[in-house]
């Protein structure tokens, strides 16, 4: 094939996997009437349809598919490789994407990151802030972050953080009305505000453990939210109980606008990590980014 009809493959791959001309549009620079017409010029060229168009969405065929899992890994490795040239200039460039929670990227990627971004003014640094388990190669991002309990065994781990511990709060007023729960099972005599985990759909099970002994609690109440920030602000307005990262409460629980109960159920577990494919080879980018995280002596605690 011509080596002209290799940009009509690359927007193939963008289209397929985006599922949209409009974010595909967005990510390439191009119009939706360009990529359309790139589109139809691969199929005709080739003489078969690639992808499925409806009003909604865009999907491979089969044809697609296979062609998709065909060529996209080679325009990945082709990127890499492109990315990895930057070590050959003065100092590293690029850009680097990370899928995270917005807890850990407030207190623990960004302090880290910034002194890098400032060092270093051709690095940029793409934030996808996602409670949901996203497929980092799929989805092309360089890394993600998540619970060290949580990442997949094909993955290279790095830990970026300290063990974590949950805690169960609410304000004064609420346990001035509802007396304060001894162990788990009160909870469910409480109003207590739920997170959705966006991956499976379903509302967080709060885990507790004392002694070995575990337990898991599936709480009600009258709101749910999908990121925490809600969640701290709904504790605070004395409409529950809520159960996130202490860290999360910190400040709030010092000022003695919220107060922790069932602290003996919550032991510490191991925290975040950075994971990434292992078949990647890190560009300098990357590397100032995994150097930058790492976590250090002076980071751990106990």
């Amino acid at each position: 094939m011509a080596k002209r009809n290799l940009n009509d493959l690359q927007t193939f791959v963008v289209v397929a996997r985006e599922g949209s001309f409009t974010r595909a549009a967005a990510q390439l620079g191009l119009t939706q009437s360009a990529l359309s017409q790139s589109i139809r010029s691969l199929e005709e060229r080739l003489g078969i349809r690639l992808l499925t168009r409806t009003t909604r969405s865009v999907s491979p065929t089969e044809a697609g598919e296979r062609l998709l899992q065909t060529i996209g890994q080679r325009f990945d490795e082709i990127e890499a490789e492109l990315d990895a040239l930057t070590a050959l200039r003065d100092k590293p460039a690029g850009t680097v994407r990370i899928t995270c929670g917005d807890h850990v990227l407030r207190n623990v990627i960004l302090p880290k990151l910034l002194p890098v971004l400032r060092e270093y003014p051709d690095v940029r640094i793409e934030f996808d802030v996602n409670y949901g388990f996203r497929d980092i190669v799929a989805d092309r991002f360089d890394a993600g972050v998540r619970l060290g309990e949580s990442v997949d065994k094909d993955m290279i781990a790095m830990p970026i953080g300290p063990p974590l511990r949950m805690a169960a709060v609410a304000s004064p007023a609420y346990f001035a009305a509802h007396k304060a729960p001894k162990k788990p099972q009160d909870l469910l005599s409480h109003a207590c505000i739920n997170l959705r985990m966006p991956t499976y759909g379903g509302l967080y099970v709060w885990e507790f453990e004392r002694r070995g002994r575990a337990m898991n609690v599936h709480v009600n109440g009258q709101l749910t939210f999908n990121t925490s920030p809600l969640i701290v602000q709904a504790a605070l307005a004395d409409m529950g109980v809520a159960f996130l990262p202490e860290e999360e409460f910190t400040t709030h629980l010092d000022d003695g606008r919220l107060v922790r109960v069932l602290e003996e159920w919550c032991p510490p577990f191991p925290g975040y990590y950075l994971y990434y494919p292992s078949r990647r080879q890190p560009s300098p980018a990357f590397t100032l980014v995994l150097n930058a995280l790492r976590l250090s002596g002076s980071d751990s605690r106990a």
